[in-house]
């Protein structure tokens, strides 16, 4: 890596930086069975509200061209801005909670989420019928799009972005503006209806015996395996049957793994460097490596020092793939790696001590999420990077009141942020801001109410936002589960909808999922979207392909209603596992797994590491 130039003249650096380890995720009851629903609907959900009266300063500054990597950046002033919202504490788990779809008592959900409640008619006179409610909802949303404008132009330096307040919600594409009406948008996706959708029970894997918690984060398919952590090692089962391939033995347990891999599949990796052992069951999680899913090899693997690590090897919590560029970070700071034979392309500095790179997004593009300044008051910047050298090509600063960021998609360039915690659900969102990643500047912030809109991100980890995805200049996010048409128990359902990148306005197509039926969306394929349709009690599960304009759904795989299957299927928590569909195939696995109970009930759920659908093979 060649001397990158001095800083700007005149310009103080940052203050001395840092900030803790990030939490592991929180294991949740399995899905499956209605709750009970709200006393009415929610008028107009999913549709914007009315804007607040007065713009928020401090959005979409635009941002001078930064320094080279490894230098501090100066502090930018930003305007003052009101106070943010204070954390709201969440309601704990309630014990010998059922797995979700039995008729339970009304309960605080996963993470804070609650059914949104509508207030009883006044005069304590009789209830609006549903379908009543619904006309009076979509009349109301007609008059607010028409007739109020929910977005409007922050300035600064006269280069603003728009801004969704309200209802508008929340991974990949170009921007495009304006509503389309879908016309010209979606297709092109290489999934295809098997012969017959209907599918069989492939396998099913156990957990493995471990001693404490454990992180079997990652996996993969290829045309011959299914590759998923196991105990300090990586394991390929046969795609089919489920036999296992080939075993990967590693110093450690794996301790972060790659979303993307190269078109000839090879991975990039974390792993602790030696075996845990009692009592003390965590060893520090330093070894970088590029593994081969085709024939089980590491190619590589390394560490590095420096930063705020000093003679100690640095800590990485998250790795991910850009082009011939691994890059993992954590808060000791950022590398990153050749992917052909493990050189540092870039590492922590002495001078970085100031500031860090907490991780990094991938994909089509490289995006840093930089922290710098004290732990009260930090400053958090989003770089888009020269994936070869590290060199910053545009930064955006993030509001006031931003303590991480989340990178969404890194071409177009997606963020989200939860703004002085102020979505109090443990989402990790308020807002998304939709990012010109050519010139850093803002286009348009999307305000996401937490109580209507189900997507995700680990605050702490910047490539791990779930049921978010971008394409065809849209922001596509699944709402929260609320009453369906009959209003009976159990027919809770919800919606996929659909924002503009360039605008921020919510388009009038949307994809319902049905009465019973949850939509998890999993990811982009060409124009569509691939998503999951959580079950009732009583039906399997279902994979459709959504096409990405007109919302319109195929279906692609449907799983058997059988009782001691749907046990199988059900037994996974959508907000614990990982979801992934291939040409026909569905595998669900946990990312953690503990102890087992020393329980000998025949009633306890059996826990699984994978299960495996499969239709038309």
């Amino acid at each position: 890596m060649t001397q990158p130039p001095p800083p700007p003249p005149n310009q103080p650096p940052d203050p001395q930086g840092g900030f803790g380890a990030p939490t592991p995720p929180q294991q949740q009851p399995g899905y499956g069975y209605p709750q009970q629903p709200p006393a009415q609907p929610d008028p107009g959900y999913g549709y914007p509200q009315q804007p607040s009266a007065q713009p928020d300063p401090g959005y979409g500054y635009p941002q001078q061209q930064p320094p080279a990597y490894g230098y501090p950046t100066a502090p930018q002033q930003q305007p003052q801005q009101p106070p943010q919202y204070g954390g709201y504490p969440q309601q704990p788990q309630q014990p010998g909670q059922p797995p979700y779809g039995y008729p339970t008592q009304p309960q605080q959900a996963y993470g804070g989420y609650q059914q949104p409640v509508a207030a009883p008619a006044p005069g304590g006179g009789k209830k609006l019928s549903a379908q009543l409610q619904i006309v009076i909802a979509a009349a109301v949303a007609v008059v607010l799009i028409i007739g109020v404008g929910i977005w409007y132009a922050n300035s600064g330096s006269g280069d603003g972005g728009n801004e969704a307040k309200g209802t508008g919600g929340t991974s990949q594409g170009s921007a495009t503006g304006g509503d389309t009406g879908g016309k010209g948008l979606g297709g092109g996706g290489k999934e295809k209806p098997p012969t017959d959708t209907k599918a069989k029970m492939a396998f099913q894997i156990g957990q493995p015996k471990v001693q404490d918690v454990t992180d079997v984060s990652g996996s993969w398919i290829t045309d011959k395996a299914f590759v998923k952590p196991g105990v300090n090692s990586l394991v390929g089962y046969d795609l089919d049957k489920g036999t296992v391939l080939w075993t990967l033995p590693l110093t450690g347990q794996v301790c972060g793994a790659s979303r993307h891999v190269t078109a000839d599949n090879k991975a990039p990796i974390l792993f602790e460097a030696t075996k845990r052992v009692a009592p003390r069951y965590y060893q520090p999680c330093t070894e970088v490596g590029v593994v081969d899913l085709n024939t089980g090899k590491l190619l590589w693997s390394t560490s590095v020092t420096g930063g705020s690590a000093g003679d100690q090897k640095v800590r990485f919590s998250e790795v991910t793939l850009s082009g011939a560029t691994v890059a993992a970070g954590g808060t000791d700071g950022g590398a990153a790696f050749d992917l052909a034979n493990g050189n540092p392309r870039w590492k922590p500095q002495a001078n970085d001590q100031n500031c860090y790179d907490m991780g990094y997004g991938g994909g089509e593009g490289l995006v840093a999420v930089r922290k710098c300044g004290q732990y009260d008051s930090p400053k958090v910047l989003i770089q888009n990077l020269n994936p070869m050298t590290g060199a910053p090509i545009s930064q955006y600063q993030m509001p006031t009141g931003a303590k991480y960021a989340s990178v969404v998609s890194t071409k177009p360039l997606v963020v989200a942020s939860d703004i002085g915690d102020s979505a109090g659900d443990g989402s990790g969102i308020s807002d998304f801001f939709s990012i010109d990643e050519k010139t850093g500047k803002l286009k348009a912030k999307i305000t996401a109410d937490a109580d209507q809109y189900a997507a995700r991100c680990r605050a702490t980890e910047v490539e791990s936002c779930t049921q978010a995805l971008v394409g065809n200049g849209r922001l596509y996010v699944p709402t929260e589960e609320h009453e369906g048409s009959t209003g009976d128990y159990g027919s809770e359902t919800n919606e996929i909808i659909a924002f503009d990148l360039a605008t921020g306005r919510t388009v009038p197509e949307k994809a319902d999922a049905g009465d019973k039926f949850t939509f998890v969306p999993l990811r982009m394929d060409g124009g569509n979207l691939i998503a999951y349709k959580a079950p009732p009690y009583d039906q399997g599960g279902r994979i459709v392909s959504v096409d990405g304009g007109t919302m319109k759904e195929t279906l692609l795989l449907e799983n058997p209603a059988n009782k001691s299957i749907h046990n199988v299927e059900s037994s996974f928590s959508l907000n614990g596992a990982e979801l992934l569909y291939r040409d026909g195939r569905f595998f669900i696995s946990e990312t953690l797994i503990s102890k087992p109970r020393e329980s000998t009930s025949p009633n306890d759920i059996k826990e699984y590491l994978i299960a495996s659908f499969s239709a038309g093979h």
